[in-house]
């Protein structure tokens, strides 16, 4: 398939710029200056684009390369600028769309798993549910999803997934309470890297205990995107934070990892995921992070922390469905910061916890902005957490771009 590659130097706009030439119909790879000289001999290549400063070396190798070069600065391009040099790169012909992506998956996962039998990470969330039903089209029952109750999940989630993959797709699922096992091993962790590999590593134990049940299960189905590469620093890139299902992985995996959305971005997932018919309310809900609420509760994380956050969670969504916001919103945290505040409720002093609201607008993850909602809805909101949650103090709102801030807080 015929490929641009895009070269970081820097830049906050790499990513965007991928994307953009995705949505003209082109593959695009993005890879940082530090490894782009190797990078930039590969097969298939139709062109390179320079985001942000490259270092000397690279521009000599370029001024070897009958490969087209566009150079841009620290702003993304528009549209048409693209489609030119997209047309001397690579001509009128573009492959690059979700159709020809799902036929090819399919026969990826086939040729990979052959005869043999799988078992899903299922999160409940879009990516591992477009993952498993794409790998479920491609092997049927010898797929089998194996939920995680791991006691780090929002309200009503747990039922909603185990309901909607049993009743709603038919794939075989196993449901699994480990709530105690992954406290247990949480105890007293405040480091939030430290806490992503726990959990990635606990998650791997119980699966493989699972799958042994199952009988011979050779292969691991992850819901691993693009972003989650390229921030946990895979191929040379900087380490942004460690994906609990990519830099928390163990050495000693003993299964061979099947993840047919590793170099999709959020935005295709959801394409995908409309051609396999998935319900809109789980393809549009909010993105939620692997290793769930244990990094929204900032510092140690208990199961009296993981009820109060799960409470206000539960109120903040429900007051963003009311009002029409939700789905205005790419994604909505709710932080249960480490930190405690004076107040007065009831006629007495308190000493309780701040809250931090972040929600955002963004297309990925990649980058992202804070969502300017209405005043009145924060007071909504506001109002509601304090005088409904005990053990809250304070709420406070995150107006943090990302970058340079990242979208969680941990």
């Amino acid at each position: 398939m015929k490929r641009i590659l895009v070269v970081d130097g820097g830049s906050l706009h790499a990513q965007n710029v991928a994307r953009q030439v995705r949505s003209l119909g082109v593959y695009s790879e993005i890879v940082p200056c530090s490894a782009a000289v190797e990078a930039v001999q590969g097969p298939d290549l139709r062109g390179i684009i320079l985001v942000g400063m490259v270092s000397a070396r690279l521009e000599a190798v370029l001024g070897q390369t009958a490969v087209p070069v566009l150079s841009l600065d620290d702003r993304s391009p528009s549209e048409q600028v693209l489609e030119s040099f997209l047309s001397k790169a690579c001509g009128e012909i573009r492959e690059w769309n979700m159709d020809n992506f799902l036929y090819q998956a399919v026969e990826k996962i086939r040729a990979q798993v052959g005869s043999g039998r799988a078992v899903c990470a299922l999160s409940g969330g879009v990516d591992s549910a477009v993952a498993a039903v794409l790998v479920h089209r491609a092997i049927g029952d010898r797929l089998t999803c194996i939920y995680v109750d791991s006691g780090l999940m929002r309200a009503g989630e747990s039922q909603q997934v185990v309901e909607t993959f049993r009743e709603g797709f038919g794939i075989p699922l196993v449901h699994v309470e480990a709530e105690e096992r992954f406290l247990s091993k949480l105890a007293g962790v405040e480091d939030p890297e430290q806490k992503r590999r726990i959990i990635g590593i606990e998650f791997i134990r119980v699966f493989e205990e699972e799958a042994a049940k199952l009988g011979d299960v050779e292969f691991l189905v992850q819901g691993t995107l693009y972003p989650d590469v390229l921030e946990s620093g895979v191929g040379q890139g900087d380490l942004v934070k460690s994906h609990h299902n990519v830099g928390g992985l163990p050495e000693d995996l003993r299964f061979k990892l099947v993840e047919p959305l590793a170099v999709l971005f959020k935005d295709e997932v959801r394409i995908l995921g409309e051609k396999l018919q998935i319900p809109q309310e789980i393809l549009w809900r909010h993105p939620f992070p692997g290793p769930g609420l244990a990094i929204r509760v900032l510092g140690a994380v208990t199961k009296e922390k993981l009820d109060l956050l799960r409470q206000a969670d539960a109120i903040v969504r429900e007051e963003l469905h009311r009002s029409g916001w939700y789905h205005k919103i790419w994604q909505a945290a709710v932080v249960l910061t480490n930190m405690r505040a004076v107040g007065v409720q009831r006629g007495r002093r308190t000493y309780d916890y701040v809250v931090g609201l972040r929600f955002v607008s963004s297309v990925d993850g990649m980058s992202a902005d804070w969502v300017r909602v209405p005043y009145e809805l924060l007071d909504t909101i506001g109002r509601r957490l304090l005088g409904e949650v005990e053990g809250i103090g304070r709420v406070v709102y995150d107006i943090s771009p990302k970058p340079p801030a990242t979208i969680e807080w941990e």
